[in-house]
């Protein structure tokens, strides 16, 4: 007897060693961006400070929502939260590389220590949350994209959640939300809301598997 839902082997890969696989590389990546960031902030001052760390983190969100969708290549809900796992994955990951290499090495300035009351591990489980959350939204953009024309686009996910995320993030701004400002962490907390919207317009006319 034939199925009634046509499995695609192309799409939802879901094996186990590749998605550890992953999930390492996506956390080297990510350690990587933190090195390069610790160098701007202790090298850098004013703006071109903010501009350069602006350009790593944003480079670094965005392989953190998109490429673990194109390890997975998701279009059904296994698929989405496959994708997922590679970013929780990697938040557990990191966490070894940065208690035993990023912080003996002083990656850390003190501001993050100031944020945290003395502490820099209050992060961490707001990195798990966060880390997961990401690229859970763009593993379902991506979805929608290819259950919508048969094949997902990462630059023009890309575009949609950058264009997105500007405008929240210069709305809240010029709303003069509490600790918002014209500034990098403002846009980098903005892309929280901006995914959530963005996932929102990418759904609109795909196919429901």
């Amino acid at each position: 007897m034939a199925t009634a839902v046509q499995v695609d082997s192309r799409f939802d890969q879901i094996k186990i060693a590749p998605i550890v696989r992953a999930s390492a590389i996506l956390a080297i990546v990510q350690s990587l961006c933190v090195v390069v960031v610790s160098i701007i902030t202790r090298s850098l001052s004013g703006t071109i400070e903010h501009a350069l760390t602006g350009i790593v983190v944003y480079i670094g969100a965005m392989i953190t929502i998109f490429w673990p969708g194109t390890r997975i290549r998701p279009r059904q809900i296994d698929g989405i939260s496959a994708a997922a796992g590679i970013g929780l994955g990697a938040t557990w990951f990191f966490v070894p590389i940065d208690a035993l290499i990023l912080q003996p090495l002083g990656m850390y300035t003190n501001r993050w220590h100031e944020v945290g009351g003395g502490s820099i591990w209050w992060y961490i489980p707001v990195w798990w949350m966060a880390g997961t959350f990401i690229t859970w939204q763009g593993s379902w953009i991506l979805a929608h994209q290819a259950n919508r024309t048969g094949q997902a686009s990462v630059p023009q996910a890309i575009v949609l959640v950058t264009v997105v995320s500007a405008i929240v993030g210069a709305l809240a701004a010029a709303v003069h939300f509490p600790l918002a400002g014209w500034n990098v962490p403002t846009f980098a907390v903005a892309l929280m809301p901006g995914l959530v919207v963005a996932n929102a317009i990418s759904a609109l006319g795909s196919r429901r598997g």
